[in-house]
């Protein structure tokens, strides 16, 4: 038996050096990666779907993070108790096995993966002596009880936890004789726990092992200047225990055995892809997993640019070596986690940019490895200490990492059969010990029972592994019906530009001009000669006429624009009227009228890029918002505007997003009495035009609010639900109660704040010890005058925001936001260049939550809606967005009841570059985008009665993150 046991390794890998020839790879072929198009588009972004059947669902432990009683039962001491100076007991998962295994079962988890201790079952580290027995039955109890839980036991040998006596008596694993000790360590637990373990990993991550633990001293043992020896020799012990499991158990044990592969992922800088950026991330790729798969997965050696950068350095493997490396993996087995990613920038980085994409690493190892079944045997980020059980944010980068394995496998058709989220326990966390934790369950390590309680990603994890992955919502289902007739197909612009001058002369100009009379060309006036002109008439705004027909090209039926208020009123009261202005105004909107349009207009557009807030300048120096005499300025501005042009205006907006205005202001107090008076000037004007223009009119007067849907950022948490609710009233209940009134509220009282804002501000007050709170009051007249002072709602919706409190680190500590809130974006949501995330079904919940809460009587209308677009012509990101959202707008019509009776996408030009534009700048001609065509489309069919074409591909320039 001992003659054939040596026999048999040789005969299995020259049958393999025959198979070899006849199916090679070609290394470098990873490449393609870089090269190819990304083929998914914006609905496969965040990719809805199941993962395959009998998909492995698990979470890992390693034994020196986690188990602990390093000084109970015989367990002798390891490189890492050395190197930390410390017994370490952590999670104590030795002791407390069977909470870990309570906390699979919470997790409906159907693998786990746990690191045997080498030093536990042989403290000495030579396992040709008598293993400790209790180690022994200690694993063969927890294997014992996976299986009975349906749990699948996935066994790694060594995950860096060397025997201290074996690096103290070969200087670990710079020495060769290390090879035959793990092979003999690794068939020891073959044979010990082998016919109830389908799944092997002889070692994790040895790239950290080699470059950290012997390269730079970082890790355990703490030793530099071996790195690459270190690695040559856990090659070749690796390879040595596969050919051990291969010859001696495979066919009575039938398990799989692999080695745990770290890896970062780099991407040529500002997406260059040309052969030098694409060739230098290869070369990155290969220092870093390239080190170790190349020998293992293709030819047995080291890739050629590992050779060409080590040199001579670079260990070799003989002719036979190679044929026994090579094919040595039944699977892959990757670790994609932050310890690599911290290396791969500061280490292995060819001047391209690092990232975390775990589906382009995927693809990669499928092009590299030739389509190798994939085990993601360590897949997580860090948590910093103090967050205890509240990750939020490790559930979206869970959420993340485990879409971009689907879509690895649906896009790119990767074969991987299971997912390891890492860890499932809190433990000591290597060189950055308790500073950093990864668990999904929490451990308070100073109790005794090292109680596990289970974090909010625990709770998500559960989540996806019950659903099989992500289930498509209803959301994404369209609908194919109709908006109603008289529906507001619009188009949103701000402050209108005034062109002073005419721009036809012939009627302006008096007088009588000669041509060529001295052969130059010129046109020289007669003297003496004058012509009887006439005044400019609207006709001869060659501007308006252009602009208007770029307008009608469309097909839209409502244009919404600002007037400029400090340019019809340059003092801020009535002592000096700019009437060519108003003039320029009157003249778009009889134009409009002619071509059978509608206006939508603006009275107070304010601005932080145009000085004074958009206030005329005196006003803006005597305190703008904040002193009370701008309100009566205000109303007097607006009689002026409903007297001169109410005419040919059905809908009048009195201010602009005055909820964003507030941001321009850095006092609390001051916050709050511009929200407040705001108001009053909006409610002024409301009431002016009802009592002096309505019956003359008909019109409807509104004001506009910006208003983003906001979702709970961990929606494990009442706390964040509370924050969302109340972010939202801060935003819009804070105007739209004062003149609706909340269903909500029995007496469903007007003219105040809402009852939340009120009683949060008060509280917040007597935490801070002020005397009261920054809440103005509203006088009786004031109320009355406020509600119902509102004809229909407007918002501004462009996308979606995640919310959670603000945490508070003192009693009397200031917050940043007057409501209390953080707001933060979803990393698996599409987002544009100007970081705007892609929601469309926030937009349905905003319409929802305003209908819920201020009933359906009331019309309501989303005044702005759009997004940035960097593309000239082909822009493929708002043509999805425009049709994605009239679709989500559509369900909230039909679906939900809501009376919404218009949209308009913002907006009809680029400035300068291209943004949000439906045509671009007057500098490029005036050109329409492809979303033009998407938008003239709906409009023809008032809605969604056949398929919209357009292109829904991700832009080249956009990062796949």
């Amino acid at each position: 038996m001992c003659c054939l046991s040596h026999v048999l390794p040789l005969l299995s890998y020259l049958l393999l050096a025959c198979y070899w020839n006849e199916a090679s790879c070609s290394p470098g072929e990873g490449k393609k990666v870089w090269l190819q198009a990304d083929s998914s588009n914006l609905d496969q972004y965040f990719l809805h779907g199941a993962f395959p059947s009998g998909f492995l669902w698990g979470s890992g432990t390693s034994a020196f993070q986690n188990e602990g009683s390093s000084d109970k039962l015989r367990k002798g001491a390891s490189i890492w108790d050395h190197f930390t100076k410390t017994s370490v007991n952590g999670s104590d998962s030795y002791t407390y096995w069977e909470k870990d295994v309570e906390a699979l079962e919470f997790l409906g988890a159907n693998s786990y993966s746990f690191s045997l201790s080498w030093s536990r079952l042989f403290p000495d580290g030579d396992s040709r002596a008598p293993p400790n027995a209790e180690a022994v039955e200690h694993y063969e109890r927890l294997i014992d009880r996976l299986l009975e839980r349906s749990i699948e036991p996935i066994v790694t040998l060594h995950h860096w936890d060397l025997p201290q006596a074996l690096q103290e008596k070969y200087g670990g694993w710079r020495n060769e004789t290390m090879v035959q000790l793990f092979s003999d360590y690794a068939s020891f637990c073959f044979h010990s726990f082998g016919s109830r373990v389908k799944y092997w990993l002889t070692m994790h991550n040895p790239y950290l092992v080699a470059t950290q633990g012997y390269g730079t001293g970082a890790h355990a043992p703490g030793e530099t200047g071996s790195a690459l020896i270190v690695a040559h020799h856990m090659i070749k012990a690796h390879a040595s225990a596969w050919h051990i499991y291969n010859t001696n158990f495979r066919s009575a044990q039938k398990g799989q055995v692999s080695i745990v592969l770290g890896s970062h992922w780099v991407e040529p800088q500002r997406g260059r892809t040309d052969d030098a950026n694409v060739e230098s991330c290869q070369r990155s790729m290969e220092a870093v997993l390239g080190w170790f798969a190349g020998p293992v997965f293709q030819d047995g050696d080291y890739p050629d640019s590992l050779k060409a950068t080590h040199g001579r350095l670079l260990p070799e493997f003989t002719t036979q070596e190679k044929l026994f490396v090579r094919k040595t993996a039944d699977f892959f087995a990757l670790s994609f986690g932050p310890n690599n990613f911290r290396l791969g920038k500061n280490i292995v980085n060819y001047e391209q940019s690092v990232t975390p994409d775990l589906r382009r690493v995927l693809a990669w190892i499928k092009m590299e490895y030739e389509d190798p079944k994939v085990l993601i045997a360590e897949g997580g980020w860090f948590t910093d200490a103090s967050v205890r059980t509240e990750d939020t944010v490790a559930i979206y980068l869970m959420k993340k990492f485990i879409n971009q394995v689907l879509q690895a496998i649906t896009l790119e058709r990767v074969n991987v059969f299971g997912y390891t989220q890492w860890s499932l326990v809190d433990g000591l966390e290597w060189i950055y010990g308790f500073s950093a934790r990864r668990g999904l369950f929490f451990v308070d390590f100073d109790q005794a029972n090292k109680t596990r309680a289970p974090k909010t990603s625990a709770q998500y994890y559960r989540s996806v592994i019950l659903d099989n992955g992500f289930p498509q919502p209803e959301h994404l289902r369209e609908v194919k019906s109709c908006f109603p007739c008289g529906f507001h197909w619009g188009i949103a612009d701000s402050t209108l530009k005034v062109h002073f001058f005419p721009f036809s002369p012939q009627f302006t100009d008096p007088h009588v001009y000669s041509w060529n009379l001295t052969g130059d060309g010129s046109l020289r006036p007669v003297p003496g000669v004058q012509l009887s002109t006439r005044r400019a008439q609207c006709t001869d705004y060659l501007a308006i006429r252009s602009h208007l027909r770029l307008f009608a090209s469309t097909g839209a039926s409502h244009y919404r624009f600002a007037l400029n208020w400090s340019l019809i009123l340059p003092n801020g009261d009535l002592s000096s009227v700019n009437r060519e202005a108003l003039r320029y105004y009157r003249c778009v909107l009889t134009e409009l009228k002619k071509l059978d349009l509608e206006a939508v207009v603006i009275l107070y557009y304010p601005t932080n890029r145009a000085p004074n807030m958009g206030l005329p300048g005196r006003l803006h120096a005597s305190g703008g918002w904040l002193n009370r005499s701008t309100v009566e300025a205000f109303t007097a501005y607006a009689a002026l505007c409903y007297w001169e042009l109410g005419s040919w205006v059905r809908y009048w907006i009195t201010v602009n997003e005055p909820n964003r205005l507030l941001d321009l202001y850095s006092s609390e107090r001051e916050k709050h009495l511009v929200a407040h008076n705001l108001l009053l000037a909006h409610a002024k004007a409301w009431r002016l035009h009802e009592k002096e223009h309505y019956y003359q009119q008909g019109t409807m007067v509104s004001l506009a609010l910006h208003a983003d849907w906001a979702e709970p950022a961990n929606p494990f948490l009442e706390s964040h639900k509370t924050a969302t609710q109340r972010f939202l009233l801060f935003e819009l209940g804070r105007f739209l109660d004062p003149l609706l009134g909340a269903r909500c509220e029995q007496a469903q009282s007007k003219g105040d704040y809402p009852k939340e804002v009120r009683e949060y501000m008060e509280t917040r007050a007597k935490k801070l010890g002020l005397p009261e709170s920054y809440l103005p009051s509203f006088t009786d007249t004031e109320r009355e005058e406020l509600g119902g002072a509102l004809s229909f709602i407007a918002l501004n919706h462009f996308t979606t925001r995640l919310v959670s409190p603000v945490p508070q680190t003192s009693a009397k500590t200031k917050p940043l936001t007057n409501h209390g809130c953080l707001t933060l974006s979803d990393p698996t949501w599409f987002t544009s260049n100007m970081g705007q995330a892609l929601v469309p079904w926030g937009l349905r919940r905003i319409l929802k939550w305003v209908a819920e809460r201020y009933g359906k009587a009331t019309p309501v209308i989303i005044t702005a809606s759009g997004i940035d677009d960097q593309a000239v012509q082909e822009d493929k990101l708002r043509q999805h967005y425009v049709k994605s959202y009239l679709q989500e707008a559509l369900k909230a019509k039909h679906v939900d009841g809501v009376n919404l009776q218009g949209f308009y996408v913002w907006k009809l030009q680029d400035g300068l570059t291209p943004q949000f534009g439906f045509f671009t700048s007057d500098q490029q001609q005036s050109k329409p985008k492809q979303s033009v065509a998407v938008y003239r489309d709906i409009i023809a069919q008032g809605g969604f009665q056949t398929d919209i074409k357009l292109q829904t591909h991700i832009p080249k320039e956009r990062s796949p993150l």
